[in-house]
């Protein structure tokens, strides 16, 4: 029997084997591979993600083109911005900046956590 043979014979009786063995590589290239089914859902939650920011960023530049039409039309907007991040104030008018209530002396004051020690 000559190697052709014998070659030919061994296929003929492991043909089988060697199908479902392409077949479970086929298959596990399509889950695991580069384009396989497991990318294909990472990229469609990248995508997703993506869509979410650029939904979140329409909103916000739709909001400061709302503020910067306001900015541009709206006396009342700007007056309000100058006296307030500003502190500008009209003629004639005085501007008093009160400081925040000191802590009310029924309440105890917080004690440090590590109290000083002297030596």
């Amino acid at each position: 029997m000559s190697f052709a043979e014998q070659l030919r014979d061994f296929l003929r009786r492991n043909a089988n084997w060697f199908l479902a063995g392409a077949l479970a590589l086929l298959l596990i290239q399509d889950v695991f591979g580069t384009h396989g089914v497991l990318a294909m859902r990472r990229a469609q939650k990248e995508a997703a993600n993506v869509k979410k920011e650029i939904e979140q960023l329409n909103e916000e530049n739709r909001q400061l083109q709302d503020r910067v039409k306001s900015l541009k039309t709206d006396p009342q907007a700007i007056e309000r911005i100058a006296r307030e991040e500003m502190g500008l104030a009209r003629p004639g008018e005085y501007i008093f900046k009160t400081s925040p209530r000191p802590a009310d002396a029924s309440t105890p004051a917080p004690h440090p956590a590590n109290p000083p020690t002297n030596p």
